[in-house]
């Protein structure tokens, strides 16, 4: 079986979402497995966050963010949480809340056992231990540590620190070299030596999933770029647009895996309203604001060599709408 691991999240029943804020849209944290062979789905894990850990204590917001899958251990992160997962059996072997967590969108291993964690409310990328010590913070856009927010404060309980200078939405390592993706930036930003930022296009951009000495990353109105790790330059661009039926929308495109040279797995989330209108402003300009056509969340494979698209499942009937990160299972021994 070619198994993936779905992170993401579980909106709330009858949740008006052209009402509501996204910090109230989801009610659990979900991973599921899919089957690529037979297109079935299956629920692995579901995690709804203690209240305190929770930012609004009437009706908060409760999903998994962009996870990481080294060997048989998934971390994955909430807004404010970070927990480890053991798979296939996803038992839970680690947590961690902490203050300064918000809005936290990526978590993956750092060096000697710490935790990388993208901390997107706070514009930073924080390094902890898993016991929650603090080891070291980088801000992503160059201003002094702890110059818009302040260090007594729980930032849990805060609901939104949007906008966001940055929103730094990925953490990936190059060698001993500590990555960010910067969403509004276009860009990524090396942490830690001297090097300028990659500019991978003009909207939005999520992952930075390293593979076969190249970076993957998704762009929201349905792109893929890739940069060639030795070069540290944009090797190609992939208009998934083009694959599918261009009259139709493809979702907000957010969360890839590689299966090999020619074939890729990339998540499709359906739209949901945003008052940063902005973030979907090529939706209008690409399909003319046409809500209804849209398509349900899903993940689809594609044969980026050939342009057309393989497979795609709808993973809706299994209770997630929204879609941050695509893992490759491991195959069992």
């Amino acid at each position: 079986m070619t198994g993936l691991y779905v992170v993401g999240g579980r909106q709330k029943p009858g949740v008006d979402i052209a009402k509501k804020e996204e910090w109230h849209h989801y009610g659990a944290g979900l991973v599921v497995l899919v089957d690529l062979e037979t297109g079935s789905v299956r629920q692995c894990v579901e995690h709804i966050s203690p209240p305190d850990a929770c930012a609004s204590a009437h009706d908060p917001s409760i999903l998994f963010k962009a996870g990481t899958l080294i060997g048989n251990h998934l971390y994955v992160p909430t807004q404010t949480e970070l927990l480890i997962y053991t798979v296939p059996s996803f038992e839970r072997v680690a947590y961690v809340s902490l203050p300064c967590f918000n809005d936290v969108h990526h978590v993956c291993p750092g060096p000697d056992g710490t935790l990388l964690v993208a901390n997107t409310g706070l514009d930073m990328v924080v390094e902890v231990t898993r016991d929650g010590a603090v080891y070291r913070e980088w801000s992503v856009i160059g201003e002094p540590l702890w110059t818009r927010f302040s260090r007594e404060v729980d930032y849990r309980r805060v609901v939104t620190t949007k906008p966001h200078c940055s929103h730094p939405n990925h953490v990936f390592r190059l060698d001993d070299e500590i990555w960010v993706t910067r969403c509004n930036q276009h860009d990524i930003l090396c942490l830690t030596r001297e090097h300028p930022a990659v500019h991978l296009g003009d909207q939005a951009v999520h992952d930075g999933l390293v593979r076969n000495g190249s970076v993957y990353f998704t762009v929201v109105s349905g792109h893929v770029v890739v940069v060639d790790v030795a070069t540290m330059r944009v090797r190609c661009r992939c208009n998934l647009n083009d694959i599918y039926d261009a009259s139709r929308a493809l979702g907000w495109t957010r969360g890839i895996e590689v299966l090999d040279e020619d074939h890729i797995v990339v998540g499709f989330s359906r739209f949901r309203p945003t008052k940063w209108k902005e973030n979907i402003v090529w939706v209008k300009h690409q399909f003319g604001g046409h809500a209804s056509n849209l398509f349900p969340t899903r993940i689809a494979m594609f044969d980026i060599r050939r342009g057309r698209v393989c497979g795609e499942v709808d993973l809706e009937p299994a209770g997630m709408n929204v879609i941050f990160s695509i893992h490759r299972a491991p195959v069992p021994d």
